[in-house]
């Protein structure tokens, strides 16, 4: 059984921002909380997720971060709507600019990140879980690219970090048609890793951080970035990467401690040095 969260002193007005303690201390929550929109992303929400991100990214303390979305309908539905009416090419530049700043903050954090999707998740919230490494969804969730439906595209990352996923053809079938498919579909197409019980979701995505936090922090970071790095590198450059990470890996504390626990036959106790 988990202990409960310890919720974070905060002014967000569109977010909550909580750090587990006990046997999952190290664990962040963030939690989109506009529900009477189903949580659709305003530039006052982009604003205060890039201020949680800004504060993870510095801290020696979180270890994973799990991203969903207040109440049972909606992860994030997309973008507020309202404010799209009247927004010229200029202030439409600058929005997608600055989504794609705060996506791209969310991809290079070096701690791992799960995206815990219930309910909707399309336009800019699906741009978003994509940003995430990995996506577990519950059962009756829903992801997609709807933008085409309201006469605009992704701005966010939708139309490369999907087709990066699930290659050029899908990814055009979804964008162009502005498909929504259920968890299911997502998972046979290779968007989501797992799909869970509605009910038991967040108890699958924390247990899945739990094990994480069991690994070395120092390690997952290095082998997030080359991954992340390595991906679009020639196969010869990013070998060569992945030795060079490998090799740095050894100058930490956390290696000999691995090291030790496994010939002692004990669990690691790692400190990310």
């Amino acid at each position: 059984m988990t202990t409960p969260a310890k919720v974070q002193n905060n002014t967000y007005h569109n977010l909550t921002y909580e750090e587990k303690h006990g046997d999952l201390k190290g664990v962040a929550l963030v939690t989109f909380n506009r529900p009477k929109v189903l949580n659709a992303i305003s530039q006052a929400m982009l604003e205060e997720l890039l201020t949680v991100l800004e504060h993870v990214q510095k801290s020696h303390v979180i270890k994973v971060l799990v991203l969903t979305g207040a109440g049972d309908k909606a992860f994030i539905a997309g973008a507020d709507i309202s404010q799209f009416e009247k927004m010229t090419s200029k202030e439409a530049a600058e929005l997608a600019k600055f989504g794609q700043k705060v996506f791209t903050r969310l991809e290079e954090l070096p701690q791992p990140t799960i995206a815990a999707v219930n309910g909707y998740a399309l336009g800019g919230g699906c741009e978003l879980a994509l940003s995430c490494d990995f996506i577990y969804a519950g059962e009756n969730a829903q992801l997609g690219q709807p933008e085409v439906n309201l006469g605009i595209l992704p701005g966010w990352g939708g139309t490369q970090r999907l087709s990066r996923l699930v290659g050029k053809p899908m990814a055009k079938e979804l964008v162009f048609t502005g498909k929504i498919i259920y968890a299911h579909e997502a998972q046979r197409l290779g968007i989501v890793n797992k799909v869970c019980h509605d009910a038991q979701l967040m108890e699958d995505v924390m247990k899945i951080a739990k094990l994480i936090l069991s690994k070395g922090p120092l390690a997952i970071a290095q082998a997030k970035r080359v991954i992340e790095d390595g991906y679009h590198k020639e196969l010869i450059d990013a070998l060569e990467m992945e030795a060079e990470a490998f090799a740095k890996i050894f100058d930490t504390e956390d290696q000999k401690e691995g090291a030790r626990a496994f010939l002692a036959k004990r669990p690691p106790q790692f400190v990310g040095r």
